[in-house]
């Protein structure tokens, strides 16, 4: 079950926000049972690169297999 402050992966790409699959979030509010989420994506100097609302099936939790991955967010 994912929650407020969990970082997720994004599984589908959101072009209008500028986001890729892959992409690292954090769940800034969980809406409708966790149906839902509020996700922040940050740069990695920690600035907020976008903020989306996005369904479940739009993304997974991290593991603890996984490695954060850098790449150039592209002017929007």
């Amino acid at each position: 079950m994912i929650r407020e402050h969990d970082r997720i992966v994004l599984t589908v790409a959101m072009p209008h926000e500028r986001l890729e699959v892959g992409d690292v979030g954090t769940v800034v509010h969980v809406y409708a049972d966790g149906k839902a989420f509020e996700v922040e994506f940050t740069t990695l100097d920690g600035a907020t690169a976008a903020t989306a609302t996005v369904d479940v099936s739009a993304v997974r939790p991290v593991t603890n297999r996984e490695i954060t991955h850098a790449r150039v967010l592209l002017a929007g």
